[in-house]
Parts: C-alpha cells; structure tokens; sequence
C-alpha cells in the first residue's frame, strides 16, 4: 500500500469510508421496503466494490456488457442479469457463458429478439432466462405495459421453450428531475408500470418471477414497491454532481473524485491549470442542463473538502482549467500554487471512472490500494 500524498497524478480516488456509507444507505432502504437488490456494477467494474455491496447484503448483480460478466463471473459471482437488449450476434458469448455455469440472464423488448432468442435456443438445446424490458417513461427502451406486443414477445418466448424469467424497467427520465414530490411520481409511475406488465403476463397464464426496477433516483424516492420483487441501482455506491443537483445526495457523499495538480496559471483570465483534463474527467457535462452547472467537475481540497465557487471550467486533453465561477480570481495564482494538489468532483461517476485503468482507494488511515476495474464489450 502507499499512501495519499504518494500518488501520481491524474488518478482517480475512492473514498471507501463514504462508498460504505453509500452502500449502506442503500441495502438498508431496499432492506426496509422488502425487496432484494441487484445492484448494476457498470458504475464501478471493479471487483473490490461490488464485493462491498454482495457483503452489504445485495443478491446477484446487474451488467451492462457482456465482458463485464465474464468477468465477474470469473470472480466468483454466478446470478448476473445482462441489461441490455441482446442482440443475435452476442448469444453465442450468452451460452458459452451459461454453459460454464453462470446464471446469466438477458433481455429483450421485442417480438423479433424473442423470435431471435428462440431459434437460437432450440438450436443449441439450451432454455435461455429472458426478462421482458417494459417501458415506464418513454426514456429509451421497452415495450409498454399494457401493449399488445408484450403478451406477443411472452407467448414466443414461453412458447419457444425459454424460460420467461420476469419483467424489468429503468425510469432514466428520473435523471431530468430535482423535486421531491416528482421523484416520487416517477418512482411511483416505474413501479406500477412494471407490476402491471407482470399482472398482465400471468393473467395470460405466462409465468412472471421476477419484477424488477430501478434507478438510484427512484430507488432512494420510492414510498412504496408493492409488487415488486428486486430493484436496480448503480450509480449510488459513488454518486456523482447529477445526482447531488437531482437532490438524492450531498457533496459530502461523493466518493469518487480525480486527484490532480497545478502545473501552470493564466492570471489574466483567472485560470489554474491542473493535469486532469477531459481524459480523466471525461467529456460528460451532466450538470449543464441542470440547476446547477459545474463544468467538468467541482473542486475540491486534497482532502476533498470543496472550495466554494471554484469549478473546472474547461478541459482540453490532458490539461484541466480551474476558476472562480462568480468572477475571474486576480489572486488565482496565490490561492492555487504550482505543485498544489486537488481533488475534482466529476459530473458522471461512471464516465470518469472509465476514463481509468484503476481505482485508488484512500482508506480512513489514509494508506491506498489500486483496485483494477475492467475493460470492454
């Protein structure tokens, strides 16, 4: 191990007293509603943290590539949900999967998927799960709960000797909102869509398990899930500026940040350079259609504690600006010296987090250990 002041710049940091606090908060509100959590661990691709949340209590986790259950499935977990519409190209990775005695389960929102998953299926004699994608918001993906086509996409797959594992929805338009009382609505609004695309598939005699939500939003708004078997959650276990600006966290949540340094000034123009630019924070600017924009990311001290005011305004490359928000700072140079570290909070964790091969996670002693993270489709 090494310690915080011994790290080179950019790296990105994980504050692990605040993810276990973050993983705690969760566990113990799904815990209290009485449902299972299958957290989606395309936030952090990391090993080390989604131990920390099958330890916390979560039951089986939520992939958004297949190398990511490959992976994790190397690692030792089995009960994988595959949340991405599957394609006919990727069934073959699917069932080599399977086969090896992964629980993967995968999904589709048409007629023509199922009818695609079926032929491949019977094919190879395997009865693959497929979950139902159910449309709750008009956000991306799904059928809706009380369309024609769902029943259809049931029946095909029922029919075809799969096995019709559940039904499951994202409510993403919950990223658009900062009020409470319209989190709820939503969270509300993704709940009994999804239990109604259930009741409908077993009053049609089809089995339906597994009814599945979840978004970090809707999971922490969420007053009741009445008919609702396991919920999904990712971004929660780091949280990031979209979600302080929607409103389900403090800055003092975050706990993933870019450490980075001052290299250079423009003390005319009242900039800070630092060596973190858009290839460690990412392109993502989130937070500039909300509330509050916080450029590419908000700074912090190094022990990251934010310094109000001050953003990372603009980024090229490898190159990162700091400034004062409110007006050009003339003492920038003065507050921010050549050599001095910082910590910068990104708009979208899981961005930022790709832009690394690894982790440092800063524990309260203030020793660090580099958790990998995984790559790729």
């Amino acid at each position: 191990m090494t310690h915080l002041t011994e790290l080179e710049t950019p790296a990105a940091l994980i504050d692990v007293q605040r993810m276990q606090h973050n993983i705690a908060r969760m566990q113990q509100r799904l815990d209290d509603l009485g449902v299972s959590f299958r957290p989606h661990v395309k936030t952090s691709k990391c090993r080390s943290v989604v131990q920390a949340q099958l330890a916390a209590g979560a039951r089986g986790i939520t992939v958004s590539t297949l190398k990511e259950a490959e992976q994790f499935f190397a690692a030792g977990i089995e009960d994988i949900l595959y949340a991405v519409c599957i394609v006919p190209g990727k069934l073959a990775q699917v069932l080599a999967l399977r086969r090896r005695g992964c629980d993967l389960k995968i999904i589709t929102d048409s007629v023509e998927g199922a009818e695609a998953i079926v032929r491949f299926g019977r094919e190879h004699g395997q009865a693959l799960e497929v979950w139902i994608e159910v449309d709750v918001d008009g956000h991306r993906s799904g059928v809706v709960p009380d369309a024609d086509a769902l029943l259809t996409i049931g029946r095909v797959l029922h029919g075809g000797g799969m096995r019709l594992g559940g039904v499951m929805a994202h409510a993403g338009s919950s990223y658009d909102l900062d009020d409470l009382e319209a989190l709820r609505r939503i969270a509300e609004q993704e709940r009994a869509g999804t239990v109604l695309a259930a009741d409908r598939l077993r009053q049609a005699g089809l089995p339906c398990p597994v009814v599945s939500v979840g978004s970090t939003p809707t999971a922490l708004s969420a007053q009741s899930l009445s008919g609702v078997t396991e919920v999904r959650a990712g971004v929660y276990v780091f949280f990031d500026l979209v979600m302080h600006n929607i409103g389900v966290c403090s800055l003092q949540d975050l706990s993933l940040s870019v450490l980075t340094t001052v290299i250079g000034h423009q003390p005319e123009k009242g900039w800070a350079i630092v060596d973190a630019g858009w290839m460690a924070m990412s392109r993502d600017r989130g937070t500039q259609k909300q509330k509050q924009d916080f450029g590419y990311g908000q700074v912090c001290d190094e022990t990251g504690t934010p310094i109000e005011g001050y953003v990372m305004d603009g980024a090229n490359q490898e190159h990162g600006i700091v400034c004062c928000r409110v007006a050009a700072d003339p003492d920038i140079a003065r507050r921010f010296p050549v050599g001095m570290r910082l910590r910068i909070l990104p708009n979208h964790a899981c961005a930022t987090g790709a832009q690394h091969p690894a982790y440092q996670a800063m524990l309260p002693d203030g020793q660090v250990q580099t958790w990998p993270r995984f790559y790729g489709w």
